[in-house]
């Protein structure tokens, strides 16, 4: 079987058996450490400089919280306020901590996507606290420690930890492209792991309205459409890829946390239905990378 092919199945599996099997949501806990694991792999490899930064970034900053500001109004527009709600948090999400290790695996630039993972998770993470009490119409006065905790631990530690090393051992640049296979059975694990506990939440939810839900995962998968749609847009003829990458894929672990904290499973039910939407969208991507790529015949 073609490494494309085995991948792109591999991640639908993981999708479908996290679905069939919700009782697997007990090790979602190890979500963490994956995403820390296969950070401290792509860091090991990628060095952000000024070079790495690019206007584009910009862009890509400003389109994520407008994305989330506009997704919040046609919320309230479509389902009113959880839906508006649902919509914010998957609208407002930074790009995921494993953008940089999708785009590894089309072949893209890395080093573009890091500089818009770290850009977007931090600026992000500074600005949510001021504006959660808008979109929740309350104060959330330690929701600043909270994300500085949350995206300090799976940000900070993997890079500090991969530069260390790589000072002390230089050749552990070398290890990425070694442990290719790993990682990518670190990120299916990981799909399947949230998959999993995606289902046993709406398994345990009968009584929430079915319109409701489904207002809520339409909206996630038009926003879905709209940010690698955008993205590609602002990347431009160079960047299309990455740029499309980084502001489509989503850190939506990260808003999944905040919208249980301060909102309600219900609200949280948006980032999580987009965590199908932009792994099945990554699934066909993989797929037609490879069969690009594939000699003829």
């Amino acid at each position: 079987m073609k490494p494309g092919i085995s991948r792109t199945l591999a991640i639908l599996a993981a999708i479908v058996l996290g679905a069939l099997v919700p009782q697997a949501h007990a090790g979602a806990w190890l979500v963490r450490w994956l995403v820390i694991g296969m950070l401290f792999v792509v860091f090991l490899q990628t060095r952000l400089t000024r070079e790495s930064l690019h206007r584009s970034h910009a862009v890509l900053l400003v389109a994520n919280f407008a994305i989330g500001a506009v997704a919040w109004g046609v919320g309230w527009l479509v389902g009113g306020r959880e839906v508006a709600l649902a919509a914010f948090f998957c609208g407002i999400t930074p790009t995921a901590t494993a953008a940089p290790v999708i785009t590894s695996f089309l072949g893209g630039r890395v080093s573009y996507v890091v500089a818009a993972f770290m850009l977007s998770n931090l600026i992000v993470a500074a600005l949510l606290p001021a504006m959660l009490p808008v979109v929740l119409g309350r104060a959330t006065p330690d929701a600043f420690a909270e994300v500085t905790r949350s995206v300090g631990g799976l940000v900070f530690a993997p890079l500090a930890l991969a530069w260390i090393v790589r000072r002390l051992h230089p050749d552990a640049a070398l290890w990425p492209k070694r442990l290719g296979n790993v990682t990518f059975g670190a990120w299916v694990s990981a799909i399947f792991l949230i998959t999993a506990n995606a289902s046993e939440f709406l398994r345990h939810q009968s009584a929430l309205p079915r319109t409701v839900i489904l207002e809520v995962a339409v909206v996630s998968l038009a926003i879905c459409v709209v940010n690698f749609t955008l993205g590609r847009l602002i990347g431009g003829r160079n960047y299309a890829a990455e740029a499309s990458q980084s502001l489509g894929q989503k850190n939506t672990t990260f808003t999944i946390y905040l919208a249980m904290t301060y909102a309600n499973p219900l609200v949280a039910l948006g980032p999580t239905f987009y965590v199908l939407w932009h792994n099945l969208w990554n699934s066909w991507q993989l797929h037609r990378h490879h069969r690009q790529a594939a000699p003829p015949g």
